[in-house]
């Protein structure tokens, strides 16, 4: 039986990497994307041509029937699923201050609750043995000015984890959270200046930003059977910065 995962907010960055990643494993892979088609599809095409397998599907992951239908559509698609990656997330940067309603609402629904509707519907379809694998951030630890708003849906996330570890081990189902640092990726890069990314590099011991293929092998790691005594933890994935 061909083990699969859904990978939300696949279509680039730290979710692409995750899939293609996943597939050159083994695993049949959907990739969700919110608006992305073509970048979603590019993806599918990358991982056919490597002989893998994967679709791509469309889920506004605020919506909780649109969830229900991404569980459905690996269903139909691949029999079952295994793994879900709740990686989607958005971030916008502002001290609490000057934080407004709608940049924290926006936020509250990606992050949060598309996060906290992944993790129910997964509790409820995942096969035995299965993984949850949530995406938190190293600036819970790190409390950088201007991230408090998104570093408290992340630390919410976090919590979530250990008693979804707990509530799900009796089906040897692992929950776990992955916490990237400062990652090249569009949604970290966007809005920073050359001279911001130089001194995110400097602040890090190894003197550079991670790579999406850095987190993608920890999820690796977590989605594999070496990893299922591995549950309820937090893993952060940022080359010593905290």
């Amino acid at each position: 039986m061909t083990r699969t995962a859904i990978i939300t907010g696949a279509s680039r960055g730290i979710g692409a990497a995750i899939a293609r990643r996943l597939a050159s494993d083994g695993l049949a892979v959907v990739i969700n994307y919110a608006r992305s088609h073509e970048e979603a599809d590019a993806v599918v095409r990358t991982i056919i041509e490597r002989g893998g397998h994967a679709v791509a599907a469309q889920a506004d992951l605020a919506d909780a029937g649109a969830v229900r239908a991404l569980f459905d559509v690996a269903e139909q698609q691949f029999g079952g699923v295994d793994v879900l990656v709740n990686n989607a997330a958005v971030m916008t940067l502002a001290p609490i201050a000057e934080t407004t309603d709608e940049m924290f609402e926006r936020m509250l629904a990606a992050n949060l609750r598309g996060t906290f509707r992944g993790m129910r519907e997964a509790a409820r379809r995942l096969r035995e043995g299965g993984r949850i694998i949530n995406f938190s951030s190293s600036v819970v630890g790190l409390y950088p000015p201007t991230y408090g708003a998104y570093a408290a849906t992340k630390a919410a996330i976090e919590a979530m984890t250990h008693i979804a570890a707990k509530e799900l081990g009796s089906r040897r189902v692992t929950v776990n959270t992955v916490a990237p640092g400062p990652t090249a990726t569009a949604l970290f890069l966007d809005g920073k200046s050359e001279s911001q990314v130089e001194a995110f590099k400097r602040g890090n011991p190894q003197g550079r930003l991670g790579e999406p293929d850095d987190i993608a092998a920890t999820v690796a790691f977590l989605a594999s059977p070496a990893a299922q005594w591995i549950s309820g933890q937090t893993i952060r994935v940022n080359g010593g910065v905290v």
